[in-house]
């Protein structure tokens, strides 16, 4: 009866939060912070450490923006893996379109190769839209795509046999080169998530659309701060 009536009370802090909050953020948006604050964030594109080796246009804080119902179905997953002492950790959540179009721009330089040995060794950067890793159009900037990963209590991330944004077949789904323990990460994390909502994809072992998305046609570009 106790654990009832703090998860309730919980819920009820977590709505008055998600109320004062969203009102900087577009309607139907919220701060995952709000409600589920023990997932962990490492926004890589806030960052140097992503395929570009740059900040992206777009990211002014490490923060996990999104549509509210995709921060209740997170945070549905999260309490699955805490039982287990587990977290979640995020590493893109809501995108804005400048972002995108920064990939874009990116994409089409063909000379800037700096990242190239450790996110797409071997890529041809060339052949990064055909491939489905660069889009001119992202499900990020509809609010309920996310990027993520499992880690320990500790913070260190579950082996899931390549990096976060690795571009080429090792972050496939189908990836016939794995050991049994990336093999069971990958099926706990794709489980889970499928279990709350999500669809994955099938080319990243880290990303997942929810299915009901509320914003199937609309496409932001608000900051993230």
């Amino acid at each position: 009866m106790k654990k009832r009536r703090y998860a309730f009370l919980f819920l009820v802090i977590a709505i008055f939060a998600l109320a004062e909050n969203s009102a900087t953020l577009p309607k139907g948006f919220v701060y995952l912070k709000d409600l589920a604050p023990n997932i962990e964030t490492e926004l890589r594109y806030f960052s140097d450490n992503n395929f570009i080796g740059r900040p992206i246009k777009g990211y002014e804080a490490n923060v996990c923006i999104m549509t509210k119902e995709t921060a209740f179905a997170l945070a549905k997953v999260q309490e699955e893996l805490t039982e287990v002492g587990l977290s979640l950790k995020i590493f893109d959540a809501y995108r804005p379109q400048r972002a995108v179009d920064d990939f874009v721009a990116w994409a089409k330089d063909l000379e800037d190769t700096k990242m190239k040995k450790q996110y797409y060794p071997r890529e041809n950067k060339a052949t990064l839209f055909k491939h489905g890793y660069i889009a001119s159009r992202s499900g990020h900037s509809r609010g309920s795509t996310v990027d993520l990963t499992i880690v320990t209590s500790s913070g260190e991330e579950l082996d899931m046999g390549s990096p976060y944004d690795f571009f080429g077949p090792e972050s496939w789904d189908d990836n016939k080169t794995l050991n049994l323990a990336q093999q069971s990460n990958r099926i706990q994390l794709r489980h889970l998530m499928m279990k709350h909502g999500f669809t994955p994809y099938p080319k990243e072992w880290w990303h997942f659309k929810l299915k009901n998305e509320p914003f199937s046609q609309t496409y932001f570009d608000f900051l993230i701060q």
